[in-house]
């Protein structure tokens, strides 16, 4: 456990290193699949992504996927020293994606290296995949085909090595109120912002009726609002706006958009839809393995690409979620350290072997 710990804070100091911002993680992409050949295995490029799979890959038995992304948001404003420079602190590794999500995907990592030899009961596929902060059709989804079948998978994200079992949707709603131009001393025409608000205070006060026991109630916020007015004298003849919306598991983005246009004038017009809220069974395997581990399950108001997997998943790493994004992030080493031992333990539990390391 300590040479699997000590390498992985290595791999993380150099990840940090290198600029990754989502569509431009050529260099994380290069690093991660040549310390993975270096540690015997045999891995495949597709774009940024990095993929690997278990020594003695058997079709009879189940396919588990441990995935986690290696790029990163832009720094933050606040940042007090230069975010690609790794650095320890009282037991704080700090930079740019050390938190989110590296400490996730350099454990996995580890656990991968240590497990894809051995004759367990089950499959293992490693992504460490690219666009997961922009959700980019460059990331997960691209590589899903060459994957095969998979069964379930954890999903390397920080949660305090708690079970992120379900996780809210996303649909952002662009929307257009219309009016007619005028003078503004005159009081001529129909001023566009005027409609945008009606919609905007209905929004406001608006509840959907189906919560979820997990995630809550679906939530709408309006975001960015806009005309394309450059002097003050002149009535807007349009306003747009923009809202995002966290759906529960209780509603699709089509009944969700219907309800708003029953309701709205504006026009409106998803971006996308393709961003569900999603669930993992309580009685799954992987879920109870997590339990008999002692592991605790909770909603994440936070997306991930568990969103965008066709099979059960499960949203699980070391680090906080609520670091992630921030000026001087960090990830505490102990953190990195339980993580590499709770994906092995969780990996041996959900594939039948009752083999725990002490952490």
């Amino acid at each position: 456990m300590e040479q699997l710990f000590h390498k992985a804070v290595a791999l993380l100091q150099q990840l940090i290193r290198i600029p990754s911002f989502s569509k431009e993680e050529e260099g994380t992409a290069q690093y991660l699949q040549q310390y993975l050949e270096s540690e015997g295995i045999v891995t495949e490029r597709s774009g940024n992504n990095i993929i690997a799979w278990s020594k003695n890959f058997n079709s009879a038995k189940p396919t588990l996927l441990l995935n986690s992304h290696h790029d990163t948001v832009k720094p933050a404003a606040g940042y007090t020293f230069d975010p690609f420079d790794p650095r320890i602190v009282d037991g704080r590794l700090y930079g740019l994606g050390s938190n989110d999500a590296g400490a996730a995907l350099v454990s996995l990592a580890q656990a991968f290296v240590h497990l894809h030899k051995e004759a367990i009961g089950c499959n293992l596929v490693l992504a460490a995949t690219a666009e997961e902060e922009i959700s980019g059709s460059g990331g997960i989804v691209s590589v899903l085909p060459a994957l095969g079948t998979i069964d379930c998978a954890i999903v390397g994200e920080p949660t305090l090595l708690q079970m992120a079992v379900a996780e809210r949707g996303l649909m952002v709603v662009d929307a257009a109120a219309y009016g007619v131009a005028g003078h503004a001393a005159r009081r001529e025409g129909a001023n566009a912002i005027d409609k945008a608000l009606r919609d905007i205070a209905w929004l406001h006060g608006h509840r959907f009726e189906k919560d979820s026991d997990l995630l809550g109630p679906v939530t709408a916020q309006v975001t960015v609002i806009e005309t394309p007015n450059k002097q003050h004298n002149m009535v807007p003849d349009l306003c747009r706006f923009t809202v995002d919306i966290r759906l529960n598991e209780q509603y699709t983005h089509e009944e969700i958009l219907q309800e708003l246009r029953q309701h709205m004038q504006s026009e409106l017009q998803p971006r996308s839809m393709r961003l569900r809220s999603s669930i993992i069974k309580a009685d799954h395997p992987l879920v109870r393995a997590g339990r008999q581990l002692g592991m605790t399950a909770y909603g994440s108001p936070t997306l991930s690409d568990k969103a965008l997997m066709p099979f059960p998943a499960l949203k699980l790493g070391p680090g906080d979620s609520a670091r992630s994004h921030t000026a001087d992030e960090y990830v505490y080493l102990e953190e990195i350290r339980k993580g590499i031992a709770a994906y092995i333990d969780l990996i041996r539990a959900y594939a039948g072997r009752d083999s725990r390391h002490q952490v």
